[in-house]
């Protein structure tokens, strides 16, 4: 992966995802070190709201935060009503999502195994020549 942070940004970067989110009283706080199983980002931070609202809450404080900060979000999934909200920074991808939701996708046990993450990749389908035809059948 090319780095998209230094060293020192990325801990900037995670210093403010962490601080608003424990303003916000996020629950269950985690960050996960996944920058030797993807080249897609370095850090994926885990946080419980205690609803839906409390999770839009969450991600509308994060995403103003970092932009104070100098991060600029290069997307955010999740609606208004959504059980999870997803803030990508680049290096760190943030997650927010109820106890429910985040019990059943269980993200930490899914990127703490490189063997289930193995198992999610896709393997590329042979290619087919376009206009040939197999003249044996």
């Amino acid at each position: 992966m090319t780095n998209t942070m230094t060293e020192e940004r990325l801990k900037e970067c995670l210093a403010v995802v962490e601080n608003t989110l424990d303003d916000m009283k996020a629950k269950n706080i985690t960050v996960l070190n996944v920058e030797n199983l993807t080249d897609v980002m370095e850090r994926i931070v885990i946080a419980d709201g205690t609803s839906k609202r409390h999770v839009r809450a969450m991600a509308d404080s994060v995403g103003a935060e970092v932009k104070q900060a100098g991060f600029m979000p290069l997307g955010r999934e999740g609606g208004t009503d959504s059980d999870w909200t997803l803030i990508d920074l680049g290096s760190v991808v943030v997650h927010m999502m109820t106890p429910a939701a985040r019990e059943f996708y269980d993200l930490e046990g899914l990127w703490s195994s490189p063997d289930q993450l193995a198992e999610l990749v896709a393997v590329p389908r042979e290619k087919k020549t376009a206009g040939r035809r197999n003249k044996n059948k």
